[in-house]
């Protein structure tokens, strides 16, 4: 390998003994040979390149170059050729200077876009022995626009319903165009057809499409089918290939519209009508009409919609669409109907009925406002205490013109006069002064209007005029009736009615005290229901457990010495009538704690049996509940055991050990067996 192509070294002859030169110092040139050890290199493969579809022959491509690091002055290590390895027939290379150009003329994009060349250089001009490097060159062919636009069919049908709306798509239509880009992009137009104005055509930007667009609504009775002649056209015309032919093509659509069964449609969409306020029931209003556009034209029913006329004050007749009243008409309180009026086939179609109320003078005129009337106590004769308007709510063409009067009751009164002040409003004067609030606090006067309306309606109206005190500047203090005068009852009779008051009162204390001094009798009336004492005593007595139903402290002072005449457990309204003598009384400190609880109740009940006044407390208030679902009937002692009772209790010893001692007082067995 040659680094360097030349070097001048120096050489001396010096003695070997003494190291002196010689000779003086010479130099030598030594040239280095160069040989072909590189081969050619391409350093900007590899290439992309494109050329114009339908280019001449010969068209240049692009160029490329190989370099070689030998010497390119000695010998032909360095000198290159180029030729082309692939890609024939279609390219071919200069083999000086590596400029590539087209083989064949009119290569076409539509067949083949995109070919791959394989160049070669090789150094030693291309003779044996030289090295070589090869690229790739990829030539891509560029689109022209040689190719016009083409329907794939001649004729084209479409089919539409007669509804389609207004600017709603019809069809769409492409014309086929081989180029690519900007070269296949087209216009679109209507060149003749019958219906003008019917339809348009666009093209969408994105795919070239012609878009049909309806611009008039379809009718089918009028014309059920329509032909279009349509052209597209290249936008970006080659003038290099005009010679192809015309960049341009046309086809042939026909729309067809489908019959739809369309609703009726009436002759006006809005009808306006007239009625008298005072129109009798079924008068006829006005009549609205409409027809079928179908070829069938079916038979057409008319109906309103209650909605518009929620309380039914009209009808309409259903064949002849005539509309009558149905209910007498009030224009002040609806001056103006909003019908919506139906039109019905197979279908339904809307109109609007708007029926005006016509007024008539119907309303007598009345106060503008309730007046409040205010006259001082010091007013003067003459003086203006009032003015008054009025308001009618009818409305007539001319305009309102009232009258005003005072009613024929106070027309000559002496205190009061009316002044129609022509312009619809009236003036209240006094007659005379010194009004007073004690002789007469309010007066009512009543005044007549008038309206002018033909025939003409008046009403009376009340003017409510209070007396009141004011001050110098007719400013009132206070009105109405003065509290001193005898315009309500008098004192007289309020002392009379205050006096009944407190006897009612005496009479009502009277008979609750004595009610309560009055002595409760203690024998239970017959009329009363004996039901009222079981709810009064609702207790189950416990017997000897039970400390709630009674004192039991009685029971446990057995040692205490009783007065047979005092009851201990209660205390009697009433003295018992029954006494027992002191040896009669049994020795409650020598019995067993059970006989002496058997004794005492024993002995309670016997009081109660023999003394009518003195109602037996112990033995109501232990038994006189006889539970939830018991089987066992009363046992109180108002029907308890007396002496001449022939009332049987021995089935009380088959109810269970919590009824063995009523058993044994109450059983049908000798006295022993009760205190054994």
């Amino acid at each position: 390998m040659r680094t360097q192509g030349t070097s001048t070294p120096q050489t001396q002859a010096v003695d070997r003994v003494t190291n002196i030169p010689v000779e003086p110092r010479s130099e030598f040139v030594v040239k280095v040979q160069d040989i072909n050890d590189n081969e050619p290199k391409f350093l900007d493969g590899p290439y992309l390149a494109g050329v114009p579809e339908m280019s001449p022959l010969g068209t240049m491509v692009v160029q490329v170059a190989a370099t070689d690091a030998d010497d390119p002055t000695y010998g032909n290590s360095a000198r290159v050729v180029y030729s082309i390895i692939h890609g024939q027939p279609y390219f071919s290379v200069e083999p000086k200077t590596g400029v590539i150009r087209t083989a064949l003329p009119n290569m076409d994009r539509e067949t083949r876009d995109q070919y791959v060349l394989v160049i070669q250089a090789k150094d030693m001009v291309g003779q044996m022995g030289g090295l070589s490097g090869t690229t790739s060159v990829t030539v891509t062919l560029t689109d022209v626009n040689d190719n016009p636009p083409r329907f794939t069919h001649k004729n084209y049908q479409y089919t539409v319903p007669e509804s389609l709306p207004v600017q709603s798509v019809v069809a769409k239509i492409r014309a086929a165009d081989e180029d690519i880009g900007s070269n296949a992009e087209m216009d679109y137009r209507i060149m003749d057809g019958d219906g003008p104005g019917m339809f348009n055509i666009t093209t969408d930007e994105n795919t070239q499409d012609g878009v049909i667009i309806l611009l008039k609504p379809l009718d089918f009775e009028t014309k059920s089918s329509f032909f279009l002649r349509i052209e597209a056209t290249n936008r970006n015309i080659d003038s290099n290939f005009l010679s192809a032919g015309p960049f341009s093509d046309t086809t042939s659509v026909r729309v067809t519209v489908d019959d739809v069964n369309e609703p009726p449609v009436f002759s006006t969409p809005l009808g306006k009508m007239v009625v008298s306020e005072d129109a009798r029931v079924g008068t006829s209003i006005g009549r609205v009409s409409a027809h079928d556009p179908d070829t069938s034209n079916n038979a057409i029913r008319y109906s309103i919609d209650r909605n518009t006329d929620l309380e039914r004050f009209f009808n309409v007749d259903a064949l002849s669409g005539v509309i009558s009243t149905a209910k007498p008409l009030d224009r002040e309180a609806n001056l103006i109907h909003n019908l919506t009026v139906f039109a019905i086939d197979s279908r339904k179609f809307t109109c609007i009925a708007l029926i005006t109320v016509q007024d008539i003078n119907d309303n007598a005129p009345v106060f503008a406002i309730d007046y409040e009337t205010i006259l001082c106590e010091n007013a003067m004769p003459g003086q203006v205490i009032q003015t008054v308007s009025a308001v009618d709510k009818d409305e007539l063409l001319s305009g309102h013109r009232f009258y005003f009067a005072l009613a024929a009751p106070v027309a000559g009164n002496l205190n009061f006069t009316l002044r129609d002040n022509k312009d619809n409003t009236a003036s209240v004067l006094t007659k005379r002064g010194g009004f007073r609030r004690r002789e007469q606090p309010v007066y009512r006067l009543p005044v007549l209007i008038v309206d002018s309306g033909s025939p003409a309606l008046s009403s009376t109206n009340t003017l409510f005029v209070r007396v009141c005190d004011c001050d110098s500047d007719s400013v009132a203090l206070s009105c109405g009736a003065v509290a001193y005068t005898a315009t309500g009852l008098s004192t007289g009779a309020l002392v009379a009615i205050l006096g009944c008051i407190i006897t009612l009162l005496v009479m009502v204390l009277l008979i609750v005290t004595m009610r309560r001094r009055r002595k409760e009798p203690l024998i239970l009336e017959e009329e009363r229901d004996i039901r009222e004492n079981i709810v009064r005593y609702d207790d189950e007595g416990g017997g000897e457990e039970d400390t709630e139903a009674f004192d039991m402290v009685t029971l446990r002072n057995l040692n205490v010495i009783r007065d047979p005449g005092v009851r201990r457990d209660v205390t009697p309204d009433t003295p018992t009538f029954f006494h027992y003598s002191s040896s009669a009384r049994p020795a409650y400190k020598s019995l067993p704690d059970n006989v002496v609880f058997r004794e005492f109740i024993w002995e309670r009940l016997k009081d109660a049996d023999v003394d009518p006044s003195a109602p037996p407390y112990d033995s109501l208030q232990t038994y006189a509940f006889e539970g939830s679902g018991s089987v066992a009937e009363s046992l109180s002692s108002l029907e308890s055991l007396s002496t001449d009772s022939d009332q049987n209790y021995d089935y009380l010893s088959n109810w269970g050990p919590r009824f063995k001692k009523l058993a044994d007082m109450y059983g049908n067995s000798d006295g022993a067996t009760v205190f054994s």
